[in-house]
This record gives structure tokens, sequence and C-alpha cells, in this order.
């Protein structure tokens, strides 16, 4: 967890936690496909194993996680790791809703208060893609966090692109979390870097599949005003994929507010009711 006597340094987590399942080859795709429109007892189990994961983190961003549908027993798997790993702030974007069977999307676990959060669709032909974009601070020196998922088609991911390209055109400092369905040395790898103005300080870090990783799909990309201390994979099998941890040091203009003190008995209702946020929604 974050030092709070060193305010500007920040424990960065990104997973895709598949909604709580694990897979341990390819064919459970097909064999297994079925649990991911039913509740299935295993799932609770994971989103413990997960949850004492993520309590070493200050900011984790997460994907394919569920915001309360059939197949998680009807349970907020974001406010339920948010609880467990004692977060006090909490944003999640529902991007793909399938009735009452699932409620699919992005969400940010935070230490530390946001000053804006804004959910923006992403580009693509199949609906369903989006960025969660988490404000710190206000003017050129805000930190600005983007949590997401992108296409699976290579054309799907280049729109995509040029979508965060035109985002974050102003903004001096940014941390991309998520699954970009990319290896480091793809073409859109490429493309992302250089048009959104990032870095990735660790190529070719294996993250997919989680049983026997081969390839890296899922990154923590920071801009170059941002100090990267440490990088690694985690060796977890809760999902189909494994978090990728990082450790950064901010810079010196950058202020980030503390969480609040947990006066209420939920955390979560304690930041909705003490710090009501203008919720920014593009469409």
């Amino acid at each position: 967890m974050n030092d709070p006597g060193d305010p500007l340094r920040l424990r960065l987590l990104s997973y895709n936690i598949q909604s709580g399942l694990t897979t341990d080859r390819y064919s459970h795709y097909l064999t297994r496909s079925w649990k991911h429109l039913v509740p299935v007892p295993s799932r609770m189990t994971n989103l413990d194993g997960i949850a004492q994961v993520l309590a070493d983190y200050d900011l984790v961003g997460l994907q394919e996680v569920d915001a309360g549908s059939l197949r998680s027993g009807f349970v907020n798997q974001i406010k339920y790791l948010a609880d467990s790993a004692g977060f006090a702030h909490v944003f999640d974007q529902s991007n793909r809703r399938i009735g009452r069977i699932s409620q699919h999307g992005n969400a940010l676990l935070s230490r530390f208060l946001p000053s804006a959060i804004t959910e923006h669709k992403l580009p693509g032909l199949i609906p369903g893609r989006g960025v969660l974009e988490v404000q710190f601070g206000a003017g050129i020196d805000a930190l600005h966090v983007l949590i997401l998922h992108l296409a699976l088609g290579r054309r799907g991911r280049l729109r995509q692109i040029g979508f965060l390209a035109e985002l974050t055109h102003d903004y001096r400092h940014v941390i991309l979390m998520g699954d970009l369905n990319s290896r480091s040395d793809s073409p859109e790898m490429a493309v992302l870097l250089e048009n959104v103005g990032l870095l990735e300080p660790a190529p070719g870090l294996h993250t997919f599949p989680s049983w026997q990783p081969d390839r890296q799909l899922d990154h923590i990309l920071v801009s170059p005003s941002i100090t990267v201390e440490q990088v690694e994979v985690l060796d977890c099998t809760f999902s189909d994929h494994r978090p990728l941890s990082m450790a950064v040091r901010l810079p010196a203009a950058v202020r980030l507010e503390p969480e609040i003190p947990h006066i209420f008995p939920n955390p979560v209702d304690a930041a909705e009711t003490l710090y009501p946020l203008a919720m920014q929604v593009a469409h």
C-alpha cells in the first residue's frame, strides 16, 4: 500500500478477472462456457483470493468485472472487492448489459479521492467497449487514469486508439491500464505509444493465458513525466489472465487527496455520502 509519508509513490495493478472464473486450459472456453451465464460457488472463492491481492495496491484497474447479475449471484463484484480489500473510492463502467444475466465492464478502486469521473464509449462495429477515466487534481498537472478493454479485432483496436489519441491530446500526466488485446510488438501498440504519447516500461511480460503465459495482452502505460520503479506479472491464476503490477513515482506537481477516514460502517457509502462527485458521461 502507498506510504502516507510518500504520497507521490503509487502501486498500480491491472487485472482482467474474467468475472471471477478460473480457466486452466483452452478447452475450458467451450466445455465450461455455461459458467459465464449462471452463478457457481467457485466465483466467490476466487473473488476472496483476488481481494487479498488487491489489498496491497493504491490504484487497481479491473476488466471483465460484473456489477451484479444472475451469473454473479447478483453480487456486485466491484463493491465486494472494494469492501474486502479496504478501498474507500470505487467507480465502475458497465459496458455490456445482457438483461439480468450479465453486467460486464471496467472498474477502478482507489485509495485517493478523485476530482472527476468520466465514462467514454469506444468506437467499434460491435458496441460494448468503453473507457473509464478518473481524474485526480485539476488543471494542467492533473493525473488522468484510464481503464479500458480494447476490441478483439485489429481494425477495431486501431479505431479505438485514434479515439484515445484525441481524448488525451492535452493531458500531461496519464496512466493507462487494461486488457489491450495486443502484444507489445504489435503494429497497433506502436501506433498507441506514438500517437497517445505513452511509454511501456517493460514490454514483453506475459500475462495470458494464466495457466501458461506466452503473450502480453495486459498493459500499464504511462506518460514520460511518470517515473517507473518496478514492473512484474503476479503468479495468480484466479482468471484466464494474470495481473500486471507496477510501482511508479509521480511528478511533484501532481496532488492526491488521501482516502476518507472510515467513519461509516461501509467505506464505499462514506465516499458517496461525504464526497458527491459530478459524474460526466460522454456519449
